[in-house]
């Protein structure tokens, strides 16, 4: 702490939990002064000046409760977000219970991660998959999170913990004679959603949120326009096949401002097809596939018709180009293609520099 005058008066002048305070003691006398510097010191240690209390931390189920409920305003638009924090979070809770927020470790979240990874799924009864788990973490995560906004005097324990490797390359590219498989017996929805993404290559729920003016069919593009980030917000071209999906889901959905409306609030976009997805895959018989792989197909073949990865990572939506190389995984039948297209252009380049060097040597035989 620091005394110092100014003018006829004297000042203090210190540092307390990195605040800077200075002020005026108003007195003359040096002794009355660190007099009032050590009281106003004592009453921002007691928590009279300046100083808010922090509140108590929340036992687990209420401080879960709270963060699903502002999730579900914060991530309006994006209702897969606030639904995944609302799945992740039965898993959460089960574990934690009664726990309040300061009593949770990085030790015990550890514990959460390994006790999950080694459970079965209650639809699947197969092991849990690793991004299953590390969703459940990111839950956890944005919850200290949000606790800690609210002036909860804690730290976040997810932060000291490594999330599970996913192993996460896709390579599930879907053929075009399995696309047509798929498309024939899915609902009217699900095709036109299918279509939608292997058409132009956008998200699932890039498709679920398209509004209606977001699309205009006569200069023939739509607008992403609530991407997750600015790089996904861009214009997409329409090929002629999802041209007509959205003149048909304009002329099928008056009422509602979304072209894929839910099915029991028309102003509320539709959350998923999982239940379509998986009755259209066990009806074609077709090795499984995810929705989101039609986007890797779409991506694969974008490829393979010659777009460079610089336009198709801005096609896709991404701000890097090395994210394109999750997406596009050349088929066996275009690699094959490709190394016999090296093969030719190797011998060409091979026989060119022979003829050259023939005719270097002919050449230097005539001149001696």
């Amino acid at each position: 702490m620091s005394i110092f005058k100014r003018g006829s008066v004297y000042w203090f002048e210190f540092v307390f939990s990195g605040q800077r305070f200075q002020r005026s003691t108003r007195v003359k006398n040096l002794r009355d002064a660190k007099a009032i510097e050590a009281t106003f010191y004592s009453s921002l240690a007691k928590g009279e000046v300046g100083i808010r209390d922090r509140k108590p931390a929340l036992t687990f189920g209420k401080a879960m409760e709270l963060f699903l409920a502002w999730s579900i305003e914060e991530h309006r638009a994006h209702p897969n977000t606030a639904e995944r924090y609302r799945h992740s979070a039965m898993a959460l809770s089960r574990h934690f219970r009664d726990l309040r927020l300061d009593q949770i470790t990085p030790e015990s979240v550890e514990h959460f991660k390994l006790t999950r990874a080694s459970q079965n799924g209650a639809h699947t009864k197969r092991r849990l998959r690793p991004a299953t788990v590390n969703r459940e973490l990111a839950c956890l995560k944005a919850l200290f999170n949000y606790a800690i906004k609210g002036d909860v005097n804690l730290r976040n324990p997810v932060n000291r913990v490594n999330f599970l490797d996913e192993e996460n390359q896709q390579t599930r590219v879907v053929s075009h004679s399995e696309q047509r498989v798929y498309l024939e017996v899915a609902s009217p929805t699900l095709r036109d959603v299918a279509t939608l993404i292997v058409e132009t290559g956008m998200r699932p729920e890039e498709v679920f949120t398209l509004q209606r003016n977001d699309v205009c069919l006569g200069d023939g593009y739509l607008t992403v326009q609530r991407g997750k980030t600015p790089a996904a917000r861009r214009r997409i071209a329409l090929t002629k096949a999802a041209a007509n999906v959205l003149r048909g889901r304009q002329s099928t959905t008056v009422g509602s401002p979304y072209l894929f409306p839910h099915d029991l609030d028309p102003a509320r976009p539709l959350p998923n097809v999982h239940g379509a997805h998986h009755r259209a895959l066990k009806a074609s018989k077709l090795l499984p596939f995810r929705l989101y792989d039609l986007r890797h197909t779409w991506a694969t073949r974008a490829a393979e018709a010659g777009i460079d990865p610089v336009t198709l990572a801005a096609m896709l939506g991404h701000s890097r180009i090395q994210m394109v190389l999750r997406y596009a995984h050349p088929t066996q039948l275009h690699q094959t293609s490709a190394m016999e297209r090296m093969e030719l252009h190797v011998a060409v380049q091979a026989r060119k520099e022979l003829d050259e060097e023939e005719a270097r040597r002919s050449a230097s035989q005539i001149a001696s």
